[in-house]
């Protein structure tokens, strides 16, 4: 079955947050609030996966031991949009409520990050590009969050160290982001940071969500 996701984050005024918050800020808790979506992330921290060229890989592929099936399964649904934010986001929840409507076209000139692909989930490929550890950094839930102007500021050191590389590391994450960029398009391992500290210095809040467009 195919699919499209989708993740931005977009910037604005602490006033639009306020009036984002009522109905995505339920939406985010429930979503991080699940029994699965909490066992999921736990069992990801204690085990992270292995290289992204070992999970559909054949017992005697050159690249290693194959990965184990169902943690890539788990991994995948952890890191997939959440239902609560896609019906929210979607207008099926509130239907005076859509995400390109009230979120998408109110961003700041303070910037927007977007990443959109077919049959992929870009905070998937982000989370395991950076590993449990720097992912624990981020806000929110699994690439979705909503913060005042005053919470971006304070979470810029923490998404500095999630989001900032040695020459190695960068290396390596770009070695395990899969996704396909068209020319002039940012990787998840750029935009995010980016977009970040220029609300940070315009002092913007920030929204992010992961839906499914189709």
């Amino acid at each position: 079955m195919g699919f499209t996701g989708a993740w931005a984050i977009t910037s604005h005024t602490d006033n639009v947050i306020a009036v984002l918050a009522p109905r995505l800020l339920p939406a985010m808790r429930a979503d991080r609030a699940r029994p699965d979506a909490q066992r999921r992330w736990q069992e990801w921290r204690r085990a992270p996966l292995p290289a992204y060229e070992t999970w559909y890989a054949s017992e005697n592929s050159p690249h290693g031991p194959a990965a184990d099936s169902a943690a890539v399964e788990s991994f995948r649904e952890l890191t997939a949009p959440g239902p609560h934010v896609d019906e929210v986001c979607d207008g099926t929840a509130d239907p005076a409520f859509y995400v390109v409507d009230d979120v998408w076209d109110g961003q700041s000139d303070a910037g927007m990050f977007i990443s959109v692909h077919s049959k992929e989930y870009a905070v998937s490929a982000l989370f395991h590009a950076v590993g449990p550890d720097r992912a624990a950094l981020l806000p929110g839930w699994c690439g979705n969050f909503l913060l005042t102007s005053a919470q971006v500021a304070a979470f810029l050191p923490h998404v500095e160290r999630a989001l900032s590389f040695s020459a190695a590391e960068r290396t390596l994450a770009d070695s395990q982001d899969w996704l396909s960029y068209s020319k002039g398009e940012e990787s998840v391992l750029d935009g995010p940071l980016r977009v970040w500290r220029a609300a940070a210095h315009s002092g913007h809040g920030l929204c992010g969500v992961a839906l499914h467009l189709s």
